[in-house]
């Protein structure tokens, strides 16, 4: 495995994701946690959160090991790449493992840190789940907010001047999206996030949306993406193409 620096930032990238999302769930929704007593309203909580799962996106997508890998940290964004033909069928299968590997030890070690605080209703291990709308309003949100955040990154790196900021605009779209879109499916967007936080509680009953959803909406944009001849060209399976970095994608050599 001589690509093991790509696959093992992309492991650490969801893990610390997961860690992070692990913590503030706790902090801001655990009924233990005296933030949730001084932040009284539900909403001003989740926009909360959202701002800083948002700021954590950011930080991890232009961390050096982001930037190495190319800060998929998503298997349905890996498929998408793959679809583009961006990344090689055999490094997105090892980037699709060590997503769901990374991000299942992060939610371990948030559960080792708080305990009961974590694994407890209403945090239950920052699961993601329907909202009282039901099963078909989630899956219908997260194909549509999934498919607007691929092509988002997608239009927004194959333009010259904006590429630089395509993580910024991935992590202003995560801060949105659970701000508004949570409370209809719990903002996932990610098959390897959703199984992190459900496995270790068996929190399996709806689990199949955030598998199946996800990458189709990915796999949409992908496709749509594809009729743009020329953008797609410029497009590499970065988030971020840092130029003092390898890229195992394109070939590129610093």
């Amino acid at each position: 495995m001589k690509h093991w620096p790509e696959y093992l930032g992309e492991g650490l990238g969801l893990g610390l994701f997961m860690v992070a999302a692990g913590v503030v769930a706790t902090a801001l929704d655990s009924p233990l946690s005296p933030l949730h007593d001084w932040i009284g309203n539900a909403d001003l909580r989740r926009v909360i959160g959202g701002i800083a799962m948002g700021l954590t996106a950011i930080g991890l997508i232009y961390s050096p090991w982001g930037r190495r890998s190319g800060a998929h940290m998503n298997p349905a964004v890996t498929l998408g790449f793959l679809m583009l033909g961006k990344i090689r069928a055999r490094d997105a299968a090892y980037y699709m493992a060590a997503q769901f590997a990374g991000g299942l030890v992060g939610v371990l070690l948030v559960l080792g840190l708080f305990g009961d605080a974590f694994a407890s209703r209403p945090v239950s291990f920052a699961s993601t789940m329907p909202g009282s709308r039901g099963v078909a309003v989630a899956f219908v949100a997260e194909l549509f907010i999934s498919f607007g955040m691929l092509l988002t990154i997608l239009n927004i790196a194959a333009r010259e001047r904006l590429a630089p900021y395509a993580g910024v605009a991935a992590g202003l779209l995560v801060a949105t999206y659970i701000s508004i879109e949570a409370p209809l499916s719990g903002m996932s967007m990610n098959p390897a996030r959703s199984f992190a936080s459900a496995a270790p509680g068996g929190l399996f009953d709806n689990l199949w949306i955030y598998f199946v959803a996800p990458p189709l909406g990915m796999l949409m944009a992908a496709t749509l993406f594809r009729c743009h001849e020329r953008a797609r060209a410029a497009v590499c399976a970065k988030l971020v193409h840092d130029l003092d970095q390898p890229c195992i994608h394109c070939g590129h050599q610093p």
